[in-house]
């Protein structure tokens, strides 16, 4: 066959578990087709050589084989549900603009596919077309079509070479308007493919996180909630003035499966409804309203500071705890942890780690007979922060555990640990000033912490670090 499109997985995975039907529905679904594609599925926790040699790193993963050769799969990274493969795998095996010129044929498309982008060009071979081909094709997760025909033209009401995007959703269907060039064309797609307002799921996260807008604006509230409507229309109403900007996520506070992300952001149930905003670079930067109250001005004001620079961000810190440092592992929180960090006379070495993490719970016992050795040392500190409830400025923790060392003196250095997890590694480390510590390279393995521990499946998920 010459596309294969394969399916790794682990047993213990809850995200592996929700995915598996839509799996299985969008292989019956190319069956039905007459399709040459053929859908496949490894359990990594028995093919470990072979899970390794692809770099999996998270699970469910996802990778398409195309015409026998197994040097460079192509990683899928779209939506999870059955209809979003089997469109991504067409556009990867066959045409990416469809050409239609029977009217039936154009409505069986809109009606099949939540979102569909329908060129009307008179001239197949015009430059206009030319530039729709090339925008199509750097689109895998929507279907394309292009008609030349007059019937459609009139069955659609359009007098003249354009755009439309079609949605089952918000305004029905979206023309394009203005200079047509490739650029644009994507802007227009990017701005219009998503609700106004998208409820964070399971099937949606990949579409969140994996889509070119990267700064997010997250509602976080009950769908039981009397209020529901009233806070949703003033929460769309503002939406409508920052598309193609800023995404908007409605989050339901009361979701068991939703607890991890209001915990990203410092939030319990009670303190629900509110606003958080996010931007998905590297540091994952997080802002916070002045006001709790849900309203179309409120939150527009919120998104133009933004926009405009003039929020800070919003750094999470526990209140210092009476008795941080009575015990051998001193405890910091960001309240306290530049003073004890950054103290120029003590070299402290930080553990910042995750509740829930089952690596960090593996390395406790390590970690308090290191404080323990150096519990009368007058210049070491042995020291944890809760990075899912602290955050710094000046350190951003992306996986757990991570470990860094502050060296005494005024420079503010920060030296990462990549040694052994071990009472003797972390020994010479500290001995040498950071200096013996670093790991062999291939051997840091900090990013994938949970990824066979059923304990920390919670962090499986490659698309949602949340």
């Amino acid at each position: 066959t010459a596309f294969k499109y394969i399916y790794i997985y682990a047993p213990w995975c809850g995200h592996c578990k929700a995915l598996a039907p839509e799996f299985a529905k969008a292989a019956g679904m190319l069956k039905a087709e007459g399709s040459s594609i053929r859908l496949g599925k490894v359990d990594a926790t028995e093919e470990i050589e072979l899970a390794q040699e692809y770099g999996v790193r998270g699970y469910p993963t996802i990778k398409f084989f195309k015409g026998g050769e197994k040097e460079s799969p192509k990683e899928y990274s779209a939506g999870r549900q059955a209809d979003d493969m089997v469109n991504w795998l067409k556009k990867r095996t066959g045409p990416s603009v469809a050409t239609l010129n029977e009217v039936t044929e154009v409505e069986s498309m809109i009606a099949d596919n939540d979102v569909v982008v329908v060129g009307f060009f008179k001239d197949a071979a015009s430059d206009g077309a030319k530039i729709y081909q090339r925008a199509a094709d750097a689109v895998d997760e929507i279907p394309f079509a292009m008609t030349s025909s007059d019937a459609v033209f009139s069955k659609f009401e359009v007098s003249e070479d354009s755009v439309v995007l079609f949605k089952k959703f918000d305004e029905g269907k979206n023309t394009f308007d203005g200079e047509l060039t490739k650029e644009k064309l994507l802007a227009f797609i990017t701005a219009n493919q998503l609700p106004l307002v998208i409820e964070f799921t399971e099937q949606t996260a990949p579409k969140i996180f994996g889509g070119e807008i990267k700064s997010h604006i997250l509602m976080f509230l009950p769908k039981g909630a009397a209020d529901f409507k009233d806070k949703m229309t003033e929460f769309k109403k503002a939406a409508e003035g920052f598309k193609g900007r800023i995404l908007y996520i409605f989050i339901d506070s009361d979701l068991d499966d939703n607890q991890r992300i209001l915990e990203f952001f410092g939030l319990k149930k009670d303190e629900c409804p509110a606003i958080r905003l996010i931007t998905l670079e590297e540091d994952m930067t997080k802002y916070r309203p002045d006001s709790n109250a849900i309203t179309a001005e409120g939150i527009t004001a919120f998104c133009n500071q933004f926009l405009d620079g003039k929020l800070k961000p919003h750094l999470m810190s526990q209140d210092i705890p009476e008795d941080w440092d009575k015990n051998p592992v001193k405890v910091l929180v960001g309240k306290n942890f530049e003073e004890v960090a950054f103290d120029p006379k003590k070299n402290v070495f930080v553990e910042f780690y995750a509740p829930w993490c089952g690596h960090c719970k593996q390395l406790t016992p390590i970690w308090e007979q290191l404080a323990e050795k150096y519990k009368d040392s007058d210049d070491t500190i042995v020291a944890k922060m809760d990075s899912t409830a602290n955050e710094i400025d000046s350190v951003k923790v992306h996986s757990f555990p991570t470990l860094k060392f502050f060296p005494a003196g005024d420079e503010r250095k920060v030296i990462d640990y990549n040694g052994e997890r071990t009472i003797e590694g972390f020994t010479r480390f500290l001995e040498s000033s950071g200096k013996e510590g670093g790991a062999l390279e291939g051997e840091d393995d900090d990013d994938i912490e949970d990824l066979e521990d059923p304990e920390g499946s919670d962090v499986e998920d490659r698309h949602t670090e949340l």
